[in-house]
């Protein structure tokens, strides 16, 4: 007796096909090896030759007398109870062809379902980090995206819709600051003092331009107190704020401050430090530009 390399039900020496599950039996056997003699010469080279597929083997011959129905195929005797010829394979039960046959479709089919399910386990996880890289990485890369616009594009000037000052010299009003002439400015009295610019529509602003002083001469220049530290208090449309130090040099001329802020609807200039200053003196703010990506 032996058992079956398929489903494990015990077999004859004889039987070529198990009776339960119908599975071929001769590939199991083992051919056997003839001894090695040890006093047999050493080969010599052998000419390549073509492979031989194996064959399956002869079955052993049955000794023993077995009583039962007949195959009705090749008409071996096939004990009681079995479902397949011992012989042939052929089905002894009707409908027994029929459940081997759904069984290894089934088997089949049950792998191609964890198949389709693992490749779709796959690709969910595989969205599922990306998704997760495009959230902890979204804004870097937005940032990245908008600091390349700003350096391809062309600035351009966008002046205030509205200006007001907390305080003001007589004679130097918060407007003169924004009026495009050099030979205007406005005063404040004291460090401390601030100057506020609205304006109509959102804009990104990309940089601001300020003219320290009372004038472009030298003379001029030196006449009144300058301011040399401001402090841009930048409120943006969703109603966020952002302060931004500017430091200026007590020098004639524009001093640039890139920015680079989004959806800018006004713009605070606090005065946190002067030079030149003096009894008789107020702070001069000569001119403040302010450009916006287009």
């Amino acid at each position: 007796m032996r058992l079956c390399t398929q489903c494990g039900a015990p077999v004859r020496d004889a039987d070529d096909f198990c009776g339960n599950c119908g599975t071929y039996l001769g590939w199991a056997a083992a051919e056997p090896q003839p001894p090695q003699d040890e006093t047999e010469e050493r080969p010599g080279p052998v000419l390549p030759g073509r492979p031989e597929a194996r064959r399956p083997l002869p079955s052993a011959v049955d000794d023993e007398v077995v009583v039962g129905p007949p195959c009705p195929a090749c008409g071996v005797a096939n004990p009681p109870g079995r479902r397949f010829c011992r012989r042939c394979a052929t089905p002894l039960v009707p409908g027994a062809g029929e459940v081997r046959g759904r069984q290894a479709q089934r088997r089949w089919r049950w792998r191609g379902d964890t198949s389709r399910w693992l490749r779709r386990l796959v690709a969910f996880a595989a969205g599922a980090v990306l998704l997760l890289v495009a959230i902890l990485f979204y804004p870097t890369a937005l940032a990245l995206i908008e600091d390349v616009r700003d350096k391809t594009s062309t600035p351009v000037a966008v002046g205030p819709s509205s200006t007001t000052a907390t305080a003001e010299v007589p004679g130097h009003p918060a407007a003169a600051a924004a009026d495009g002439l050099s030979n205007r400015y406005w005063g404040a009295t004291a460090v401390g003092d601030a100057v506020e610019f609205g304006f109509a529509t959102p804009f990104r602003l990309l940089s601001v331009v300020v003219h320290t002083g009372a004038g472009v001469e030298e003379r001029a220049f030196t006449g009144q107190a300058r301011v040399s530290a401001l402090d841009m208090v930048v409120t943006t449309a969703d109603g966020g704020t952002r302060t931004v130090p500017l430091p200026l040099a007590d020098r004639v001329g524009p001093q640039r401050v890139d920015t680079a802020v989004s959806g800018v609807v006004r713009i605070r200039l606090v005065v946190r430090a002067s030079a030149g200053q003096a009894a008789g003196r107020h702070i001069a703010l000569g001119e403040v530009e302010f450009f916006r990506r287009p």
